[in-house]
């Protein structure tokens, strides 16, 4: 049973890493349909950090990395996804636990079960465009607990480890949600940049799963790690892809890399192409030759919000071993300077988590 009072991160204004307070803060109380979930493992996503520096303030116009190198200098207060952030809270979009209260109108059969939290939230329903972002619009999984509605709950049995659970939800639910709205169909060919990271790597396993021929981009000393995943071509992220592939030689790009690689992703892909993205870490601005576009009827499709089928049908592929884990490494709770440090260096492929700590 929870205790009145947890450990948590909290996030108390945009900046550096000394915003990030480890400090004793009240257990969240159950409103009726909610559910306290213990939180035993929660993955880092590149989405906290941009939310802490107020990388999504329209005055930003570098990569995250380049503003997580100096202090924060934000001009305008709107570097939230929906509205202003509301420091001080308690970050974490990545959530595995084991349901440890429920309240009225709540199923009394998810007591106890270990579950992934669905973090984007479609508040007015699927025909709405509406959303909240667990961890970015209200609190998160960077603590002992964290209260959410029983409808953003999904049970999961299968053999992970809870570390390894808690590299899937934001990672693995953007990835699917991006080719289900690209509509990746069997036999087509899929260009995945950032192939490494937490949503390029589970990119490329949701596309082979799809029957895809995946090509990746990722640094030189990860093409074997990304290739294990089922990559049939990793180039690095310096070759010339116009020479390599030729133009028009893909039908999908899946881009969450964006910067000065962007205008060779135009004309990479076919006529009737789709370009995909949700996110830009290299650089949200990028050059456009608005010919590429029409010329070709390409589809540019932007995509935050997840579609209904998008995380069931994750949860689906983890208990019929469609998908495997990649766990790079995890943390104490407390260590998350540490962990988010050492996430922007890049060095590693796939997802870090944090552990809370035991009661």
């Amino acid at each position: 049973m929870a205790h009145n009072s947890m450990k948590a991160i909290v996030t108390t204004d945009v900046g550096g890493y000394e915003k990030l307070a480890y400090k004793e803060v009240p257990t969240p109380e159950l409103m009726k349909g909610e559910v306290l979930i213990k939180v035993l493992a929660a993955g880092i996503n590149n989405t906290e950090i941009n939310t802490r520096l107020g990388w999504y303030s329209s005055s930003v116009t570098e990569s995250t990395n380049q503003i997580s190198s100096e202090k924060p200098t934000i001009q305008n207060v709107d570097g939230g996804w929906n509205k202003k952030t509301p420091f001080p809270f308690i970050q974490g979009t990545d959530c595995c636990g084991q349901v440890v209260s429920i309240a009225e109108g709540v199923d009394n059969q998810l007591l106890g079960k270990r579950v992934l939290i669905r973090p984007c939230i479609r508040e007015n329903g699927f025909n709405s465009q509406d959303s909240v972002w667990m961890g970015s619009d209200f609190n998160g999984a960077f603590a002992q607990y964290v209260k959410i509605r029983a409808s953003e709950v999904f049970p999961v049995t299968c053999d992970w480890t809870d570390a390894e659970l808690g590299t899937i939800p934001c990672a693995y639910g953007t990835s699917e949600n991006m080719l289900h709205k690209a509509a990746l169909n069997a036999g087509e060919t899929v260009l995945i940049t950032g192939a490494s990271g937490g949503v390029g790597s589970a990119t490329v396993q949701l596309a082979k799963r799809r029957g895809a021929r995946v090509i990746a981009i990722a640094g030189d000393d990860k093409h074997q790690a990304v290739k294990a995943i089922g990559a049939d071509a990793v180039f690095g992220r310096s070759i010339n892809l116009l020479t390599e592939l030729g133009e028009q030689s893909v039908d999908v790009v899946v881009d969450n890399v964006a910067g000065s690689g962007f205008p060779t992703m135009l004309k990479l892909l076919k006529r009737g192409g789709r370009f995909v993205s949700s996110g830009a870490i290299a650089g949200p601005m990028v050059d456009l030759d608005m010919r590429d576009l029409y010329l070709k009827d390409i589809t540019v499709i932007g995509t935050t919000l997840w579609d209904e089928p998008v995380f069931p049908s994750i949860v689906r592929y983890i208990e019929q071993g469609d998908i495997r884990p990649l766990l790079a490494k995890s943390f104490p709770l407390s260590s998350i300077a540490e962990a988010q440090e050492e996430f922007l260096q890049k060095k590693h492929v796939g997802k870090f988590v944090l552990i809370p700590p035991t009661d």
